[in-house]
């Protein structure tokens, strides 16, 4: 199938060529814009209490006024308020309020806090529907320009924190991190091929081809989006740019170390492409669907985040590899050898390389590179015991030196630390009767006590009284580990118990919504690990015809991702001292880090069986392998694992911890599951690795006529296998 396609690749480039550009054009001027939001709640279903209680909300109370920013006052000089600084706030409150900014339904200042150190005013915004519009985030940047003057004569300073503070600083941080995050990928793409091809042409190759057709996935992941109404989290484009980027360039190398080969065995350009094709094709492919099914795999969550961000990398990765089996050949195909211009190196193989000797070496001890690899990633896996879950994707996303963080600090001085974010408890009939005023007075007394809550208000009656809301304020920060202690072990259970019957409470806010992820994100470990594992065997059995190695390849993966976890727990928590890791981030590695560092063991292990074909024994196949397949595995590893760092110059932890994550697990794919464990132990396994498939098992030549030269003395040497020349 894949020289089929090789051949009609590279006899026909130009209509290969127009054809991409035909249906990028189509699909880039007729879809929608890619749209993303960082409203954690817009991504749990409706079955949790959360939800339930922001539904209750709008349809019992849609007059109720949605804190929108918080501004944080406090004197310059850091001393307590006096009265008259606190006239001076009322005074500020109502000059912006008289403003009339756009999206600003009030301002109005709060009593000043007990220990007289800052003061508030709350603005008042309508309930944000579309996390696109950014007239929110407007409103809070035309306040933050009119405070300087509105304080002028003032012994006071201010800063605006809350929601749509956040938000705008975010994105101000994600525009400065999306330029970044570009920008590093391409530097690094371009350099590393220059050190490793010495050729221009290789190194703007992939960033022109993956450039054109970026556009074309983006579009076909926003049309899908919008077909099957899915929402994307606001990290997408930073990930589709090092997926696209990434995964297309390991693609690219695959193909160019296997044309190269072909060049040296005396092919010529055009053979050799097709050569190319036909025997590193099976391995794209299989590795490309081992990537797009974990992806895939994603769309079983129960988290709208989750769910929309597996299909829409699925989709970048099977662009990805359409273009790098078709696109991808036909381009080279025209440039011929013109393609390694300048160097020479391309026409001979470098002797004593250091793969060949490498590869020696395993060869001769595979037992002890076998186990000195799993003692190393089973002693990094030890760290992944004190991983934490942090839900506070926007606070932990911006840099602390942000107006809207500064603020929330400052006002920490005086209030708990939950007032930029309360809780609401909402008690609701389910009998139609009005609520007893005495019960209502009872659940709020209740929850008072419960440990950890700093404050509740008294309770506001729906207009048929039927639904009372309370406002609750924590001590703790809204996204903190005890914060959702509170909610899941003490508030819920303080509601539900104080609920008379007829009634039921419901608790609410950003705490529980927090809470309800960890709830979903565990069921979704429990649902989509073993559904993306199971996916990845099968296509590894059909790829090896085996049902043995599957096995033990799935086994170095969870290694891998072990390893990973806990490197990035021991850095970021141990050693940075961060209260804990993106929830997300253990879903996203396992992910990327099973179907990636599957990509570099499908690559060796093809190899492997490649050479025990060719008539090696376990041992020498398992050297040869890492001798051929080694250059390419290190090349596409340092590459992919270079995209990702990237995401670290983004300047937040989120991304940071995402862009260490990724990078680090991607160099223990290919450097120690790859090209030492998975050799190792296919060479300890022998001829059972291909059990019952037996695909390491040499094709028998076909049957011809009896021989007329005169038959070969016992003397002679050995008539030569055909096989690969070697090729780095």
């Amino acid at each position: 199938m894949f020289s089929g396609l090789g051949r009609l690749v590279v006899r026909r480039p130009w209509w290969v060529i127009v054809t991409w550009i035909i249906a990028g054009t189509a699909v880039i001027s007729l879809a929608p814009k890619l749209t993303s939001t960082s409203d954690e709640a817009s991504f749990l279903p409706s079955r949790y209490e959360s939800i339930k209680a922001m539904d209750l909300q709008e349809e019992q109370f849609p007059q109720q006024q949605n804190v929108g920013a918080i501004i944080v006052f406090q004197r310059a000089d850091r001393a307590r308020l006096t009265a008259a600084d606190s006239a001076d706030v009322r005074k500020v409150a109502d000059r912006l309020a008289r403003q009339k900014i756009p999206e600003v339904q009030d301002v109005s200042a709060t009593p000043v806090a007990p220990n007289k150190q800052v003061q508030t005013a709350i603005v008042a915004m309508p309930k944000l529907n579309n996390p696109e519009d950014t007239a929110q985030q407007d409103a809070v940047q035309e306040i933050r320009d009119e405070l300087p003057s509105a304080l002028r004569g003032t012994d006071l300073t201010a800063g605006v924190t809350g929601s749509a503070a956040q938000a705008l600083d975010e994105r101000e941080s994600a525009d400065r991190a999306g330029v970044l995050v570009a920008v590093g990928t391409i530097v690094i793409i371009v350099v590393l091929l220059l050190v490793i091809f010495r050729s221009p042409i290789i190194a703007l190759l992939p960033v022109v081809l993956i450039g054109l057709i970026a556009p074309l996935a983006t579009g076909l992941i926003a049309s899908a989006n919008e077909l099957f109404d899915m929402k994307t989290d606001s990290s997408i484009r930073e990930l589709l740019t090092v997926v696209l980027f990434g995964v297309g360039t390991d693609y690219i190398l695959f193909l160019l170390f296997r044309y190269r080969e072909a060049l040296r065995a005396g092919e010529d350009a055009k053979s050799g492409m097709v050569h190319a094709v036909e025997r590193v094709g099976e391995a794209i492919a299989s590795a490309a669907g081992a990537v797009i099914v974990a992806f895939a795999a994603l769309a079983l969550s129960t988290l709208g985040m989750l769910k929309s961000m597996g299909p829409a990398l699925a989709i970048a990765v099977f662009v990805t590899l359409l273009a790098g089996l078709t696109l991808v050949p036909a381009v080279v195909s025209l440039l011929g050898t013109r393609v390694f211009w300048p160097s020479r190196s391309w026409r001979a193989e470098p002797s004593g390389t250091g793969f060949a000797r490498f590869g020696a070496l395993l060869a001769r001890r595979p037992a002890v590179w076998a186990l000195a690899s799993a003692v190393f990633m089973g002693a990094l896996t030890v760290g992944a015991l004190g991983y934490r879950a942090n839900f506070d994707l926007a606070g932990s996303s911006l840099p602390k030196s942000k107006e809207s963080m500064v603020a929330q600090r400052d006002m920490e001085r005086g209030f708990p630390a939950g007032t930029t974010d309360p809780s609401s408890v909402y008690l609701d009939a389910t009998d139609g009767r009005p609520l007893d005023p005495a019960a209502v007075a009872a659940v709020r007394e209740r929850l008072r006590a419960v440990d950890g809550v700093g404050s509740v208000d008294p309770a506001t009656l729906s207009k048929d009284r039927r639904t009372a809301a309370y406002e609750v304020v924590l001590t703790d920060p809204p996204a903190s580990d005890d914060a959702l202690d509170t909610v899941r072990t003490g508030l819920r259970p303080a509601a539900d118990e104080a609920a008379p019957a007829g009634t039921r409470a419901l608790v609410g806010g950003t705490t529980a919504v927090y809470v309800d992820i960890n709830k979903a994100v565990d069921r979704d470990y429990a649902v989509v690990f073993p559904v993306a594992a199971l996916c990845i065997m099968i296509i590894l059995g059909l790829l090896l015809r085996s049902l043995v190695a599957p096995w033990y390849l799935l086994l170095s993966v969870a290694l891998g991702f072990g390893a990973t976890l806990g490197a990035t727990s021991l850095l970021f928590q141990q050693i940075g001292s961060q209260p804990g890791l993106m929830f997300m981030l253990p879903v996203i590695m396992y992910l990327f880090v099973v179907a990636l560092g599957t990509d570099y063991n499908i690559l060796m292990v093809s190899r492997l069986r490649e050479e025990a074909r060719e008539g090696r024994e376990p041992r020498d196949a398992a050297g040869t392998a890492v001798r051929h397949s080694g250059p390419t595995i290190a090349a596409a590893g340092v590459i992919l694992a270079g995209t990702f760092a990237t995401l670290m110059l983004a300047g937040n932890a989120t991304l940071s911890q995402m862009g260490f994550a990724l990078s680090f697990g991607i160099v223990v794919a290919a450097f120690v599951m790859a090209m030492i464990f998975t050799p190792a132990l296919t060479a300890l396994i022998g001829h059972t690795a291909w059990w019952p498939g037996h695909g390491d098992r040499g094709r028998p030549p076909p049957r011809t006529p009896a021989p007329t030269a005169a038959p070969r003395s016992p003397t002679d040497p050995p008539a030569p296998r055909p096989q690969d020349p070697p090729g780095s």
